[in-house]
């Protein structure tokens, strides 16, 4: 059994979202109509882009382990790119009463792979600001690009002028010492060699500085200008939309599967079954359901799975098993449809089977459903026989339909109070023991009355009648627990769907009419009379059968 488990709870699962599909439907829906408002509502964000492309100077100097292999380390110029100097830049160019820094932080930096360019993008709230915004910082950075190489390159130029001035002074000295100096002599030689070094000093620098002079300083260039962009970049529509779908969709279930968990309501057999720990003898379905005073007929849906029902019953009774207590978990007509329709089953099989009502009204409106079903009187019934009325054989009714199925109704006492616990109610199980029949009591529920477990505790057998919808989990675990308490077996539960209400003018009326006061005798003279009924129909019944 064990491997059938994951089957088991991905069917449970499944059969909790049929049954809470509505709420995955609407939180799905929420979630559709909170992403079009959610992109409605959210601030338009456009982007525009310029592509710069760096070029090397002097100063530049690569990192080693650098992402590109040229002399411009681009990772420290996308750096650069949103340094406050750009920024105050690129703020002077648009004229804009933002802040430098509020400005740098709708700038991006993207370096793509082996190239010296950097992609400058810009959002804004407008498609003309995010144009202006990537020029302006393009813009910028090249000025300060070109301002910083400018300002080194004037300095070199300062250092070398400075050295320029004190090699001439130098050698202005080397000059006039040496015309003072006597031909020929040690010191002329000395003071030649000198001047020979300085001047070429001097002419060395001299090239340089006229070198640096007339050197032109450019970073780089705009090689792609931005451009006006036509759809904002955010919020994006579709994305927004299926995300708040998703999002939806996944809170639904969530909420399905709370409201499943939190449910104490058997909602399905396999509710039963997981849920109670309770073996499912038989599940009716709608179609197979019969209405609250039918008893179905052999050979249809219902019949056959009472049919079914009877079987396994039977294979689960021991040898001198002979009494079953048929009890509901939930107030209803559910344990009284159960027991009428499994005693009709045994008893089509030819054994002899009584019924009997110890489930009194909830209502006045069913006040004699066994009566109703099997076309028998409503009274005298279990009621007048542990008040002491009448004795047993005057209680059991033949069905006119079913010959070997004997009924003994709730009765026409207005309550049976006490009388459920007493010893002729003992007595008279045990005289119908010795029949050899079965015997089927149809008992209130145990949600209801301790009238149940008081006959369960007599019974051979029990059985539970599940109505769907209306028992709680609670009281399924209550019954069983009642049951075991007192020594009970339990063949398993019959679950049926969620009968319909019964109203005062949908009741029919009770098949056999009796006065307050009818003699017993007339008693059985309605019923003669009724069973002289149904032969007739059904005479009339087979006649037109043949005549087809």
């Amino acid at each position: 059994m064990e491997p059938s488990r994951p089957s088991s709870d991905l069917s449970h699962y499944l059969g909790a979202f049929r049954r809470h599909w509505w709420i995955a439907l609407v939180a799905t829906g929420a979630g559709l109509g909170g992403g079009v408002v959610l992109a409605k509502t959210m601030p338009k964000v456009y982007e525009s882009s310029a592509s710069v492309l760096v070029q090397p100077m002097d100063q530049d100097s690569n990192a080693e382990g650098g992402r590109t292999k040229s002399a411009v380390n681009l990772d420290t110029e996308a750096q650069l790119v949103g340094s406050g100097a750009v920024a105050v830049k690129a703020a002077t160019l648009l004229r804009s009463d933002l802040s430098p820094i509020e400005l740098a932080r709708s700038v991006k930096v993207q370096v793509p792979p082996n190239t010296t360019v950097l992609v400058i993008t810009f959002e804004a709230d407008t498609p003309e600001k995010a144009q202006a915004g990537s020029h302006a910082f393009a813009e910028a950075y090249l000025r300060n690009r070109e301002e910083t190489a400018r300002a080194l390159l004037d300095k070199r130029i300062r250092s070398l002028n400075l050295k320029v001035r004190q090699l001439t002074t130098t050698l202005a000295g080397i000059n006039a010492k040496l015309a003072a100096a006597t031909k020929g002599s040690p010191t002329e030689s000395n003071l030649q060699s000198l001047r020979n070094n300085s001047q070429n000093q001097l002419n060395s620098l001299t090239g340089r500085l006229n070198e640096l002079t007339t050197t032109m300083v450019g970073g780089g260039s705009i090689i792609n200008d931005s451009r006006l962009p036509d759809e904002p970049t955010s919020p994006n529509t579709w994305l927004n939309v299926g995300a708040g779908g998703m999002v939806g969709l996944l809170l639904g279930l969530g909420l399905a599967y709370l409201r499943e968990r939190f449910d104490r309501r058997l909602v399905s057999a396999t509710d039963v079954r997981d849920r109670g720990r309770v073996t499912v003898l038989a599940a009716l379905d709608e179609r197979s359901t019969p209405h609250f005073d039918d008893v179905l007929q052999p050979y249809g849906p219902g019949g056959r799975v009472f049919n079914r029902l009877r079987n396994e019953v039977l294979a689960s009774l021991h040898e001198n098993d002979r009494i079953i207590v048929v009890t509901g978990t939930s107030r209803g007509s559910a344990s009284t449809l159960v027991a009428a329709n499994l005693s009709a089953a045994l008893a089509r099989t030819g054994s002899d089977v009584i019924l009997i009502g110890a489930h009194l009204p909830d209502s006045v409106i069913d006040a004699a459903p066994l009566a109703r079903m099997f076309g028998v009187a409503a009274a005298p019934g279990l009621s007048d026989l542990l008040a002491g009325r009448v004795g047993l054989a005057r209680t059991l009714q033949r069905t006119p339909r079913i010959p070997s199925l004997r009924v003994i109704t709730t009765g026409g006492a207005a309550t049976a109070a006490g009388l459920m616990q007493s010893q002729r109610l003992k007595d008279t199980l045990q005289s119908l023991r010795e029949q050899g029949g079965y015997v089927i009591i149809e008992a209130p529920s145990t949600s209801s009355s301790a009238d149940a477990q008081s006959l369960a505790s007599l019974a051979d057998a029990a059985i539970l009648a599940v109505e769907l919808r209306r028992s709680l989990r609670p009281a399924l675990v209550d019954a069983t627990e009642q049951l075991q308490r007192v020594g009970t077996r339990l063949l398993g539960a019959v679950v049926l769907p969620k009968l319909p209400a019964v109203e005062p003018g949908e009741a029919a009326a009770p098949a056999v009419t009796l006065a307050p006061d009818a003699p017993v005798a007339e008693v059985a003279t309605q019923q003669l009379s009724y069973a002289g009924r149904q032969r007739d129909q059904e005479d009339e019944d087979t006649a037109d059968g043949d005549d087809q």
